[in-house]
C-alpha cells in the first residue's frame, strides 16, 4: 500500500476519537506518575555529584549524565509540550508558560539553549513541519531532517568507517556546538523574515549582519551561563577537600556531560531517521495530512516500564508524542498500545524497533549510505493541522 493509498481521514477521526479517550482519563495519578520520574532523576544526579569529588569514576559521570537527559528529554520536553498544564495536582511552576522563563531559568533549564529558542525550533518548526526538506529559498521547513543536516558529512571523500567516526565524535558535542546554537538561529532567523530580512544558515561566515552578531551573542551568553553553573560553581563546591578533589569534580562534570551529549543524540535523532523513515515535500495539507506524516515519519524504541522508559528519556513514544504532543509520560504509556492498534487497523506503517537497530539505520543515513524516502503527497486542498 502507498501513502496516497490510506483513508487518512478515516484514520484521523478513529486518532480524534482516542485522544478524546486518553484525555478523559488524565487524573492526578499523572501527576503523581511525573513527579516520581522527575525525583529519580534528581536522586541520581545528586548521588553522581556526591560521588564526583571523590575519585574518578563511572557511577558519578553515569549519574550526572543520566539526571541530565532526565532533565530535559523528560522534565523539560513534556512540560514545554504543555503535556502537564492540564493534569490535576500539578505546581504551578511546571507550566508551560513558566517553565524555565526568567528567574527560573536557574532552577528549571540550566542548558545550553534558551527554552523561548528551544520551544520555537523544537516545539514549533519540528513538530508541525515533521520531515519537511524545504529548499533553502522556501518557507521554514523541519530544521532537523537529518540526512540534510549531514549533508557535509555525507559528501566527505573519505572511507566510510572514518565518516561514522566523524558522526561519533560530534555526538560527544552536539549540543553545545551544534543543536543549541541552531535553535537560536531559528528563533532569530523567525524575527528577521517577519522584518523582511534575509535568513541564514548557522556557520554562514560568509555573512556580515546584525542578527549574526546578535545569535552568536546570545549563544557566548548560553555558553557562559551553563558553563559557570556546570563547570564552575558544582565543581568549585569541592575545594573545601582540596584542590584534588575540586580537578576530580571537574573531570567527573567534563566526562558526563559528554556522555550526556552521545546519549541525548542516539535517542534523539534515530527518532525520525532511516531508510524505512518518510520525509516529505510540501506543506501539510490538512489535520488527517498531519496524523498520517507524524506517524511514517516517526520512529519508536522498545516501550514499558518506567526505567526501561526513563533510559530511553521517554523518546520511545516518538509516534504517539509527535501525534497528540500535549500527553504526560504516563498517558503515552497508556496511549501506545491503542494508537499501534488504530495504525494497524488502517495499513499505516508502525516502525518500532530496539534503539541499537535503530542507531545502526541512523547511522548509515548520516554517512550517505541511504537517503531518507521523500513523499510528495497527491493535490489536494491546503490547511492547516491545527
Amino acid at each position: 500500500m502507498t501513502l496516497d493509498a490510506i483513508d487518512r481521514h478515516a484514520l484521523a477521526a478513529d486518532l480524534e476519537r482516542l485522544r478524546a479517550e486518553i484525555k478523559a482519563e488524565a487524573s492526578e495519578a499523572d501527576w503523581r506518575h511525573f513527579r516520581r520520574l522527575a525525583w529519580a532523576g534528581r536522586g541520581v544526579g545528586w548521588l553522581g555529584l556526591a560521588l564526583a569529588g571523590w575519585a574518578l569514576n563511572p557511577l558519578s559521570v553515569i549519574g550526572l549524565a543520566f539526571a541530565s537527559v532526565v532533565r530535559w528529554a523528560v522534565v523539560g520536553h513534556h512540560v514545554c509540550h504543555r503535556g502537564l498544564d492540564k493534569i490535576p495536582g500539578r505546581p504551578a511552576g511546571l507550566h508551560s508558560k513558566t517553565f524555565g522563563r526568567g528567574w527560573r531559568r536557574l532552577l528549571d533549564w540550566m542548558d545550553w539553549m534558551p527554552v523561548e529558542a528551544w520551544h520555537y525550533e523544537h516545539d514549533l518548526l519540528h513538530h508541525y513541519k515533521l520531515g519537511e526538506a524545504t529548499p533553502p529559498e522556501g518557507p521554514p521547513g523541519d530544521p532537523d531532517v537529518p540526512d540534510l543536516n549531514a549533508w557535509w558529512i555525507r559528501q566527505l571523500p573519505v572511507p566510510a568507517p572514518l565518516r561514522a567516526a566523524v558522526v561519533l565524535a560530534l555526538s560527544l558535542v552536539w549540543k553545545p556546538l551544534y543543536y543549541g546554537p541552531n535553535v537560536i538561529n531559528e528563533l532569530i532567523n523567525k524575527a528577521a523574515a517577519r522584518r523582511g530580512e534575509p535568513v541564514h544558515g548557522l556557520y554562514d561566515w560568509r555573512i556580515v549582519h546584525p542578527g549574526r552578531r546578535r545569535l552568536w551573542i546570545i549563544v557566548a551568553r548560553s555558553w557562559l551561563a551553563y558553563g559557570v553553573w556546570r563547570f564552575g560553581v558544582l565543581p568549585a563546591l569541592f575545594l573545601w577537600w582540596g584542590v584534588g578533589a575540586w580537578q576530580t569534580a571537574l573531570l567527573n562534570l567534563l566526562l558526563a556531560e559528554a556522555l550526556a551529549n552521545l546519549w541525548s543524540f542516539w535517542i534523539i535523532v534515530p527518532n525520525h531517521a532511516g531508510e524505512d523513515v518518510w520525509a516529505f515535500e510540501g506543506p501539510v495539507r490538512d489535520k488527517a495530512d498531519y496524523y498520517l506524516r507524524q506517524i511514517v515519519g516517526s520512529v519508536n524504541y522498545r516501550c514499558g516500564g518506567d526505567l526501561n522508559d526513563l533510559l530511553h528519556g521517554w523518546l520511545n513514544y516518538q509516534i504517539e508524542h509527535h501525534v497528540f504532543p500535549d500527553l504526560s509520560p504516563r498517558q503515552y504509556q497508556r496511549l501506545q498500545p491503542r494508537l499501534k492498534a488504530v495504525c494497524v487497523a488502517h495499513g499505516v506503517p508502525y516502525v518500532q524497533q530496539p534503539v541499537w537497530r535503530r542507531m545502526g539505520r541512523c547511522l548509515r543515513v548520516l554517512i550517505g549510505h541511504e537517503t531518507m524516502p521523500r513523499w510528495r503527497p497527491a493535490p489536494g486542498p491546503e490547511g492547516s493541522p491545527g
